[in-house]
């Protein structure tokens, strides 16, 4: 299990000084463990070019079973004897998709290791990635276009224009938008109303997602959101086509090294249970 460890951690970290770092060891013992899985297995797991460690095909396959092997050594270790895992994960998630899913995911994270604390972080996206970049999370959600190297999809959402239940505001003209201060979905919106010819103006624009919602569900402004991440006082609007479509959004995990931060790699896999059932 040590040669693992060191296996995953220089794959997760991208050589074996950071992952030297990360596991309290010297480089020469990094290397050592490396070699000895390798030739355990009667395998290659890495092509080292120059001094860059590039993952084979069977390290690739070997990386996937080696989190597995890791996650499941430490659950039974830690219950057998009796040693609940203990220490506190920075989480940090969108305001704008906290719900339905991340309620849940926090409620059966307690249960199952309730003396790790979960401290919740609703920012925007690209404040989650520069506070990810800096070590300040362990884990983070976020809503992009596209992905950056490193993270992964858990989910494709439809944008939608959301207003008040039964509200009559966004057959107003100019139309009023609400959104946060930093919000990726409002380059989005404007572009789509400036492609329809739609007259529109800023009615609202704060830091508070809840100053947001307030406007919007009191029918003074719209909003664009992924499908089915509304709160119960805001609707999708009916509009019969007068308001113009919107594109998608992904929804990407990002996630430090196991060796950084193990306690969040169970939180991941219940984040991503959640989006695969949801």
């Amino acid at each position: 299990m040590t040669a693992l460890r060191a296996f995953v951690a220089v794959a997760e970290a991208g050589g074996v000084t950071r992952a030297a770092g990360h596991l309290n060891l010297t480089q020469s013992a990094v290397s050592m463990q490396l070699k000895r899985l390798e030739d355990n297995l009667g395998r290659r797991l890495f092509n080292r070019i120059g001094r860059q460690l590039v993952l084979t095909a069977d390290g690739e396959q070997m990386l996937g079973y080696g989190r597995r092997l890791l996650a499941l050594n430490d659950e039974v270790y830690a219950r057998l004897t009796d040693q609940a895992f203990e220490g506190e994960i920075v989480f940090g998630v969108p305001a704008d998709i906290v719900y339905p899913h991340i309620p849940g995911i926090l409620q059966r994270f307690a249960a199952e290791y309730p003396r790790v604390r979960v401290q919740l972080i609703s920012s925007f996206t690209n404040q989650l990635k520069r506070m990810f970049g800096r070590g300040e999370c362990d884990l983070i959600l976020t809503t992009e276009e596209g992905i950056a190297a490193g993270a992964e999809t858990l989910a494709r959402g439809r944008m939608v224009w959301i207003g008040a239940p039964g509200g009559k505001c966004w057959q107003a003209r100019p139309l009023r938008l609400a959104f946060e201060t930093g919000s990726l979905f409002r380059a989005e919106v404007e572009a789509a109303l400036d492609q329809a010819g739609i007259r529109w103006e800023i009615a609202v624009e704060s830091e508070s997602s809840r100053t947001v919602e307030a406007t919007v569900s009191a029918d003074l402004a719209v909003q664009a959101l992924i499908a089915g991440t509304q709160t119960g006082h805001m609707e999708v609007i009916d509009h019969a086509g007068q308001l113009p479509p919107l594109g998608d959004m992904l929804i990407n995990l990002y996630l430090a090294p196991v060796a950084q931060s193990p306690l969040a790699h169970p939180l991941a896999a219940l984040v991503r249970q959640a989006y695969r059932v949801g």
